[in-house]
């Protein structure tokens, strides 16, 4: 072919068909020469200036072997005229220019001897690049009411539809002249399939946060956004499209959105995977499982049927399968009841402060009614000390019913922040170091339903910068133990991962209700909680009867037996403030001739400390008697 400014004629060489073999599999002996020399083939382009490459699979070259001058096929095949639509008054001509020109549109200076579409009757030019790009097909896009047409930008400009400053292909309003969209916010599908789209957030006059990002949206209505129709989801476009952290893209065509898995399993055969199924595991439960094979427990035939444990004054007796079905209604059968919350039945261990929901275990042999002292089985197997905790590995920590100087055993776990009043692992050299059982435990690492792709790292301390937690939404201070992805910033505070079971039981409702870390689909009204009646955000996690379609604020809903005692400002996190306390039992004190039970203040009892004369509140510690009004707040008797 021939080509106006070049004087010899045009040889069409075929790049696919130069380095077939490349294509081909590689055979053993085969030193990839050709291949090196594909992957260098690159020369420039004379029209547009761009590289010619084996990519663009065929392009045109001068016949004359002394001339290097080559030309893309796409630039080689321009059409001689064409009609500009920011030019309909005259067509234009594809023509060289000699000296520096600027393109009409894009406003680039462009050197000499390059060819561009320029109008005969007036100095209107057109480099090819702005040229082409109008020669595709006008848009008629939804988001606006005037055809829109292809135009290049080689400044910064905003896009009208994200909000963004882009450079590159964009389409133009001729008709507004100033409403632009970059060409890649006019490619995004209207309708996106989101990994985690599903809200029931309150319907509010104005928009919510971005329910991917959580920053506030623009106060305007040209923006555009994603939204689900089924409920109230909003997101930025670019946080809906985002192919990087933190957002690891959601798309979901073709395996996009979905967290590539960075673990195998068979490297973690004994990875603990939380949350526990339900109220009847814990973290015991699983290490005396990994101890005793298939069995949580000992064999019942091998178990001591009276035991004199260190931790109790009375002697305790083993209750088995038989005895927690009584068919008398004698308070000693009573006594002996499993957990169940359905039935308004509480029975913790105090040694872990969980609920005893099944046989066998132990409980105080004393008839009477002053002694609520159980165990576990595998409670009263706990071993006497642990090494290299990773919160306190300088120091060995001794197991004690109670720390030192701790009036009636409560002490706040310095792993997880909440108090408690069970057992502890306590550092005796240092007298300022205490865990609860539980927390005496911690894994290394967990994997956990939230975030399944991902290791979850227990850490002392935060290596860098802040982080939320995923279940409460409130920051980890950087000097507590936490856990945390290494490859991405989910993050969950210990009484988050470990005290919030999958699935609980509560009188309230009939069904199980599942733990959800999302909104549920469909619910188009606020969240009130079943039992306090408060209404709580939904981004939180909180447990959900998908058949009732009610839903309980996670701080009112586990080892909660009495309505009165949860509300939402009773929490620590996600979780009701005393999920480690076993309230109960009958302690004596100088103040008072009756024995004192320790429970916690109840707003709508109307009383006031005998001591300090101060209301006694429902966040508080009190001991009361149960035979008279005399009631005094745990911090107020110097004698417990």
């Amino acid at each position: 072919m021939k080509v106006p400014e070049h004087e010899h004629p045009l040889d069409l060489i075929d790049l696919e068909e130069k380095y077939a073999d490349d294509t081909e599999e590689e055979s053993d002996d085969d030193e990839n020469n050709d291949l090196a020399i594909a992957e260098s083939f690159r020369c420039r382009c004379h029209r547009c200036g761009r590289d010619i490459t084996r990519y663009h699979k065929s392009y045109y070259k001068c016949s004359s072997d002394s001339c290097d001058y080559s030309i893309h096929k796409f630039c080689g095949e321009l059409p001689s005229t064409l009609t500009h639509t920011a030019h309909n008054a005259h067509p234009l001509v594809l023509q060289q220019e000699y000296f520096i020109w600027r393109c009409s549109i894009c406003q680039c200076l462009h050197k000499g001897q390059q060819i561009h579409y320029g109008c005969s009757s007036c100095y209107f030019k057109v480099d090819i690049d702005c040229a082409m790009v109008a020669t595709e097909v006008i848009i008629h896009h939804p988001s606006h009411t005037h055809p829109l047409v292809p135009i290049t930008r080689p400044i910064l400009c905003r896009c009208d539809a994200c909000g963004k400053k882009h450079q590159g292909d964009f389409y133009h309003c001729t008709t507004c002249t100033s409403f632009f969209i970059h060409s890649d916010c006019v490619s995004l599908p209207k309708t996106l399939i989101l990994e985690q789209a599903t809200d029931g957030d309150q319907k509010e006059k104005s928009y919510p946060r971005c329910r991917i990002c959580d920053d506030h949206f623009i106060r305007t209505t040209t923006l555009w956004i994603y939204k689900c129709d089924k409920c109230w989801f909003y997101t930025h476009l670019a946080c809906a499209t985002s192919k990087e952290e933190p957002f690891m893209s959601i798309l979901s065509s073709k395996g996009l959105g979905k967290i590539n898995k960075t673990f195998e399993d068979a490297d973690y055969p004994d990875l603990l995977t939380l949350p526990f199924p339900n109220e009847t595991h814990n973290m015991l439960k699983h290490i005396s499982f990994k101890k005793n094979g298939s069995q949580s427990t000992k064999d019942e035939g091998n178990l001591t049927l009276t035991l004199t444990h260190w931790s109790h004054q009375h002697p305790l007796t083993l209750v088995d399968a038989d005895i927690t079905k009584p068919s008398s209604s004698s308070s000693s059968s009573k006594r002996k009841l499993v957990h169940n919350p359905m039935k308004k039945i509480e029975l913790l261990c105090n040694g872990c402060v969980r609920p005893i929901t099944s046989t066998p275990f132990y409980m105080c042999a004393d008839e009477g009614e002053s002694c609520n002292f159980a165990l576990h089985e595998w409670c009263t197997r706990l071993p006497d000390q642990v090494q290299n905790h990773p919160g306190h590995p300088q120091h060995t920590l001794l197991l004690l019913p109670n720390p030192p100087h701790k009036p009636l055993g409560v002490f706040e776990c310095d792993v997880c922040k909440f108090r408690c009043n069970g057992f502890a692992y306590s550092c005796v050299e240092c007298g300022n170091y205490n865990t609860d059982v539980t927390c005496a435990f911690i894994p290394e690492k967990i994997r956990h339903e939230a975030h399944p792709n991902h290791l979850i790292w227990g850490t002392p301390e935060l290596p860098y910068g802040q982080r939320s937690c995923r279940s409460c939404l409130n920051f980890i201070r950087r000097n507590n133990f936490s856990f945390c992805c290494r490859d991405c910033d989910f993050g969950l505070h210990v009484g988050c991962a470990l005290f919030l079971p999958q699935t609980i039981r509560h009188r309230f409702d009939k069904h199980p209700l599942m733990l959800s870390y999302l909104p549920i689909e469909n619910h188009r009204s606020l969240y009130f909680c079943e039992i306090c009646e408060e209404q709580f955000d939904p981004k939180r996690w909180f447990y959900h009867c998908y058949e009732c379609r009610q839903s309980i604020y996670c701080g009112c809903a586990p080892f909660i037996l009495e309505c009165e005692k949860a509300f939402p400002y009773l929490t620590y996190g996600n979780l009701y403030m005393y999920v480690n306390i076993k309230f109960g039992g009958m302690h004596n004190t100088e103040d008072h001739p009756h024995p004192l039970s320790f429970v916690q203040g109840i707003d709508k009892d109307g009383r006031h400390c005998h001591k300090c004369k101060e209301a006694l509140r429902d966040w508080q510690f009190i001991l009361k008697c149960l035979q008279c009004t005399f009631a005094i707040h745990f911090r107020c008797d110097k004698f417990i």
